[in-house]
């Protein structure tokens, strides 16, 4: 089963497998709604990122409760959710094209940046927050 779950498609770029990391936190199980909810996340967010600067990394993507503790993770978390990602360009250098491009997209809830990765958030139930703090993570 946990086989299958890695060849979920969530959009034409990118699968679940890459957002779940099931080879190092084997419990990492979604829910149906966290799989919904990085699904819209693939198509709004994700995939046009991806046709502005290329392909890009998940560095991680859903957590359940025990790998977000795990991390470092807070407790409200919307890795917790399927509504976030951390992530990266595969092409480091366009890394500030992509923090540009999402600064602006109108479905960024949450944009926070770090020395070479970044965390983004959406919300498909509710308005997006645009928070957006460059260097966030030192």
């Amino acid at each position: 089963m946990k086989e299958n779950l890695n060849d979920v498609r969530l959009s034409a770029h990118f699968m679940l497998g890459e957002f779940i990391n099931l080879q190092k936190y084997a419990d990492n199980i979604p829910t149906m709604q966290a799989v919904v909810n990085l699904t819209y996340g693939c198509h709004m967010l994700l995939e046009p990122a991806r046709k502005v600067v290329g392909p890009i990394i998940i560095n991680s993507g859903f957590r359940c409760s025990r790998v977000n503790a795990l991390v470092g993770g807070v407790s409200n978390s919307q890795h917790l959710l399927g509504q976030a990602a951390d992530i990266r360009p595969k092409d480091a250098r366009q890394f500030q094209r992509l923090i540009e491009f999402l600064k602006a997209h109108d479905q960024t809830d949450q944009l926070l940046t770090g020395n070479g990765w970044l965390h983004i958030s959406w919300n498909p139930i509710a308005t997006p927050r645009h928070d957006v703090r460059v260097g966030y993570y030192k």
